[in-house]
């Protein structure tokens, strides 16, 4: 049964694992509530791109997931759940409770995976236009500082880098997996000029952008390693 409200939960590291009905079973649903005055940048299919953003929900549904409404029905799972205003949306058919979080100086990354299905980005053939799937590995990130809105872009460049050098280290001969997705949050930038400027920089050299890539990359590595040796095994499920 989900609550009717949820309390502001400032740090990544208190989401909070709730539940939803689909297709007659119980399904885990992780929600994060920064609070106010956040904004995100995001690739997912609900609360996509860059903007001032109040919660996000990380809904693991059955595999072979088929409505082709997932925008509606992750704004269901969110409404259900006592959410209100703009946030960001994510599902996966890995597991959810399984997700492993990691925090580097203040950067936090919860990261949950699934990688039955991997490759490289520049494999050849032909893409196509279809409706999205839902995500394998999602990738969350808070920082506790502003960026500007390039920096935002650039730290979602840096956690898939990060993200891809964790699969190679692994020996997953993969960068990624076709439905990936990543959400970065952070602070708004004040607008009386009395708060801290905007951090201009996330690439992986600069300062925040050096502690998300440790931290996204800790995550994955903690959150593929078990699933890389069960394949090796024979015990994937």
């Amino acid at each position: 049964m989900l609550p009717r409200t949820l309390p502001a939960r400032p740090s990544l590291a208190d989401a909070v694992l709730l539940s939803h009905t689909e297709q007659g079973q119980e399904w885990p649903l992780l929600v994060w509530v920064p609070g106010p005055c956040v904004r995100m940048v995001s690739s997912a299919v609900l609360g996509g791109g860059i903007g001032a953003r109040e919660w996000v929900v990380n809904a693991q549904v059955p595999p072979g997931y088929g409505r082709l409404d997932p925008v509606a029905h992750l704004r269901e799972l969110a409404s259900g759940a006592g959410l209100a205003g703009e946030g960001v949306g994510l599902m996966t058919a890995a597991s959810v409770a399984d997700r492993r979080h990691a925090v580097d100086g203040g950067a936090h990354a919860v990261v949950t995976a699934g990688i039955g299905v991997r490759g490289w980005a520049a494999a050849p053939g032909v893409g196509g236009v279809t409706v999205p799937r839902p995500g394998t590995i999602n990738i969350i990130v808070s920082l506790p500082v502003p960026l500007t809105d390039a920096a935002l872009v650039n730290a979602v460049a840096t956690a898939t880098e990060a993200k891809t050098q964790a699969l190679v280290e692994l020996g997953a001969d993969a960068s990624g997996t076709p439905t990936d997705a990543v959400c970065v949050a952070a602070p708004s930038p004040a607008g009386d000029g009395d708060g801290p400027l905007a951090e201009p920089f996330a690439g992986p050299r600069s300062l925040w952008g050096a502690r998300l890539a440790r931290a996204v990359h800790r995550a994955t590595r903690e959150a593929c390693a078990g699933l890389l040796a069960a394949e090796r095994t024979g015990s994937a499920v």
